[in-house]
């Protein structure tokens, strides 16, 4: 099984996640480890991505769930998966056993406070809006408030998912 974390920028997939596989024994990516340089310096620069910049990280992605979906334990994955389209480009070829997305989500203002206090990350602030306006409402995924601490957050995902 592979449990991919997703949600905006600043909304704590990175923190939960390795937080969440330490738990579990499990090993833990991140997407933006991923990323080509041309995309984390357009970041950088304060550009949101397009959706022919991510699709070739993306599909890369998508090879790596479906080989670490394949592993005798699971896998945990931080990625923003904001559209319908990109989830469908990483996962939609798999088993509904095979992956479980859980949503992290929160108030923007928290978000927002959260980024702005980031140190040597390449996604700046100033692009959380874009994030929120191409973000799609994921209607499979499990739903997280990350209102809590990391702690609390893993122990109530742990619990809805019975792991």
């Amino acid at each position: 099984m592979v449990i991919i974390l997703m949600g905006v920028a600043g909304s704590g997939k990175t923190t939960i996640g390795r937080a969440l596989a330490t738990a579990l024994g499990w090993p833990f990516y991140d997407a933006d480890d991923f990323h080509s340089s041309a995309n984390k310096q357009k970041m950088a620069a304060g550009q949101a991505l397009t959706d022919q910049d991510r699709r070739p990280w993306l599909l890369q992605l998508a090879g790596r769930i479906g080989c670490w979906s394949e592993l005798s334990t699971g896998s945990v994955l931080a990625c923003s998966a904001l559209k319908a389209s990109y989830r469908s480009l990483l996962t939609g070829r798999m088993d509904a056993e095979q992956v479980v997305y859980i949503h992290l989500r929160g108030p923007k203002a928290l978000i927002a406070r959260r980024l702005a206090r980031r140190q040597a990350h390449y996604m700046p602030p100033e692009l959380l809006d874009s994030q929120y306006e191409i973000l799609e409402q994921p209607g499979d995924a499990l739903m997280v408030d990350i209102s809590d601490s990391p702690a609390e957050i893993v122990s109530a995902i742990r619990l809805k998912m019975n792991l």
